[in-house]
């Protein structure tokens, strides 16, 4: 009976010294992992030490205006989504009213059937240098090609040949991998981001939270009054 206390014993030791030695481990893997600061999306903002961040602004992401701008302008949209489209002229508005101090950075966030074929038709354009026109194009013949299961790969080829483009070279872009690499290394920086729908549009580092003309317009705003 007291050998087997004794191993009851010993074995409490053991548990309690083990227990100490795994809590101070812990403590110390706490202390070493921490980090000062963190770039992470909030309700409202992005903490980051640069406008262009690396997961905001690629340097391979289409963009519009100075690079120099007082405002850099991220929209994160999907060429199929209905709101997206519906958004289109007011950052048309926008880029006018703002014409020297606004740059636009397009990211791509593909949700539906037809986006990724899309994003990937605007890429190939822009490669011929249309790709502003071929993203107007698309939204306006959103209609046709939106909403359907099947790849729309035709359709795409007709708009091609709308904006003279050359066919031939038009579709080896559409089926270039590099193209489709980006296009999921933006919807990964989108999540990292925490961007959940389209369009999303991040101001300066400051997630616009309510998608509405005068609300973008008061983000500007507040960037260039700041700025003087």
């Amino acid at each position: 009976m007291k050998k087997e206390l004794k191993i009851l014993i010993g074995i409490l030791v053991l548990f309690i010294v083990g227990f100490a030695v795994a809590a101070q481990l812990y403590k110390s893997a706490n202390i070493s992992t921490s980090t000062p600061a963190s770039s992470e999306v909030g309700s409202v903002s992005i903490s980051s030490s640069s406008v262009v961040d690396e997961r905001l602004v690629r340097p391979d992401s289409p963009t519009l205006g100075p690079e120099n701008a007082a405002v850099t302008l991220v929209e994160f949209l999907d060429p199929e989504c209905e709101s997206c489209r519906a958004f289109f002229p007011v950052v048309k508005r926008i880029l006018t009213e703002y014409d020297g101090r606004i740059r636009l950075v397009v990211r791509y966030m593909p949700f539906h059937s037809n986006s990724v074929l899309a994003a990937q038709a605007t890429e190939a354009a822009g490669a011929q240098g249309k790709y502003w026109e071929m993203q107007e194009l698309l939204f306006a013949k959103q209609g046709e090609w939106g909403h359907n299961s099947e790849p729309q790969r035709e359709l795409m080829i007709k708009y091609a040949k709308e904006l003279g483009l050359d066919v031939e070279k038009f579709q080896a872009s559409l089926s270039n991998m590099l193209v489709f690499q980006k296009l999921e290394r933006d919807k990964q920086d989108g999540v990292a981001l925490g961007v959940n729908g389209t369009p999303t549009f991040i101001v300066n580092g400051q997630k616009l939270e309510n998608l509405s003309y005068d609300a973008l317009k008061v983000a500007i705003d507040s960037i260039l009054q700041a700025s003087k």
